[in-house]
């Protein structure tokens, strides 16, 4: 960013991302010495393991809790297979077959030598990131050939339950002029201690997500993506307790957008604060290495928290996700950073401080791909006004140069949209983006003005914030309820159990070979 149009002190703006570097170093110190079930569950799954025992459990389940059950999670699931490929000579595959049935005890194996470990586990990384690098490059080659869409990007959601139905949605939104489709999951998924296996068409409010699942809806999205001549962003969500196990299973299915915020968990499904920040680092390491676009949930804040007086909370979060991000090794190219256009419409000016707030956001993440979030508090059923409200959320989004704008429905607020909506939803969009494309180039604001005084004020107050979290810490901050008006306790909430302390013998190679590399 050249020049701020709202003037704002970008020698604050540096000290703010400085303050939040530390709040994340102080998490990322933290990070370092755990590791959880998921994690496990997720290096199981880049070994090559997968599918279902007898009675439907996922084997990256049964391996890990066999593991935590013997007490040997410390070690990670790595240091026990590369064992147990050792001793047995089986693949990853068989032993975790092996261990459903009975057939091989975990605390039985022999201890190896650490590097003949990786030796026997190295064809098997390999292997998967090697699949994990060939979905990057198909995406990158349809990129450089039939290309996309201008920013912001349309993003729709479908989410029958059913992951046919749901193609057929998905298929029709992108001939529509969609450029993002995130299928929503299932109500309550994120609350899953594992990940369903296969094709599924039963869901309420959402569609499970599987690695199946995955694979249908890209192959479906590659196929209108070559018929109407632009590439389609598939997303889904990589929130909740298997957020990095979910994360590998978009990586090697070659999805390129995911819901992974730090804290949306913690604030929003009472997921407990330990296990969450554990598992986001892990899962960004492996959407930064996939290519893949994550988005943060900062927006949900001001649902359950004024707009205008806590807009300063969603800015201090964007600015810790960003730093835990970039620990992780992903750029800020693929950081679609929430925010959210949640103020009352009753109240004077509103639109002005809405301009603001979208601006400061652009400015402050000059190469983020932002992720702009329509009206949902305020939505009341009236139709007319809610279409209104959406229009008004699509001139801040491109007047402001958001990178990613999720198209707000004129039914919210009373059913799950139709088919009918989501066209003029894309037909609002289309028609405003049309006509005010280029007005952030030629309007400037006025100094003293509305606009930058609450740019500035924002600014301040997050700064603020951040100092206070900086003294206190993050995890501190969470139980006394600085963000969105929620309180959690550190040790409390889902999922505790599953978080382990490493042992001096813990292995998870795949931090250094996929951490910053592509």
């Amino acid at each position: 960013m050249t020049e701020s149009k709202l003037g704002l002190d970008f020698g604050k703006v540096h000290y703010a991302k400085n303050v939040a570097r530390d709040i994340a170093g102080q998490v990322q110190e933290f990070v370092e010495h755990y590791t959880t079930v998921a994690v496990e569950r997720t290096l199981c799954r880049l070994m090559g393991i997968d599918g279902i025992d007898k009675n439907g459990v996922p084997l990256p389940n049964v391996l890990t809790d066999a593991l935590k059950d013997n007490g040997m999670l410390s070690a990670g699931a790595l240091h026990f297979l590369g064992n147990a490929m050792i001793h047995t000579g089986m693949t990853p595959g068989d032993i975790a077959v092996a261990v459903s049935e009975g057939k091989l005890e975990v605390r039985k194996v022999p201890v190896s030598d650490p590097q003949k470990i990786l030796h026997a586990l190295k064809p098997f990384m390999d292997k998967s990131i090697a699949r994990i690098r060939e979905k990057r490059a198909r995406r990158e080659n349809y990129l450089n050939t039939i290309g996309e869409g201008p920013r912001p990007y349309l993003y729709v959601i479908v989410a029958t339950g059913n992951i046919y139905e749901d193609v057929v949605q998905a298929q029709a939104a992108a001939r529509q002029g969609a450029d993002i489709i995130a299928v929503i999951r299932t109500t309550g998924q994120s609350l899953l201690d594992y990940v369903p296996y296969g094709a599924t068409t039963e869901g309420f409010g959402g569609t499970y997500a599987t690695q199946e699942n995955f694979r249908i809806m890209r192959s479906a999205l590659d196929q209108v993506s070559e018929e109407v001549g632009r590439y389609i962003r598939l997303c889904n969500y990589c929130s909740g307790l298997c957020m990095p196990e979910i994360a590998v299973m978009g990586a090697l299915e070659g999805l390129d957008v995911m819901l992974n915020d730090a804290l949306y968990g913690i604030l929003f499904r009472d997921i407990n604060m330990q296990r969450t920040l554990v598992d986001q680092y892990f899962s960004r390491i492996i959407n930064g290495f996939a290519g893949v676009i994550i988005n943060t949930g900062e927006d949900n804040y001001l649902t359950t928290a004024d707009a205008y007086d806590e807009a300063h909370t969603v800015l201090a979060s964007d600015l810790i996700n960003e730093q835990l991000a970039l620990m992780a090794g992903l750029p800020e190219e693929q950081m679609g950073l929430g925010h959210a256009f949640e103020m009352d419409p009753a109240m004077e000016n509103a639109f002005l401080y809405e301009l603001a707030q979208a601006r400061m956001t652009r400015e402050i993440f000059p190469d983020a791909p932002l992720k702009y979030m329509p009206p949902t508090k305020f939505m009341t059923g009236n139709i007319f006004r809610g279409h209104i409200q959406d229009a008004l959320f699509n001139l801040a989004g491109i007047w402001t140069g958001q990178g990613i704008q999720l198209l707000g429905m004129p039914t919210e607020a009373i059913h799950t949209p139709f088919m009918s909506d989501r066209y003029l939803s894309i037909e609002n969009a289309n028609y405003i983006f049309t006509s005010f494309r280029n007005i952030g180039d030629e309007v400037e604001f006025k100094e003293g003005g509305i606009i930058r005084k609450r740019a500035a004020e924002v600014l301040q107050n997050a700064v603020a914030l951040l100092e206070k979290l900086k003294n206190e810490g993050l995890f501190t901050a969470l139980e006394k309820g600085y963000f969105a008006d929620v309180k959690r306790p550190k040790n409390g909430g889902k999922g505790l159990s599953g978080v382990t302390e490493k042992s001096e013998s813990y292995m998870n190679p795949f931090i250094e070979l996929l951490k910053g590399n592509k």
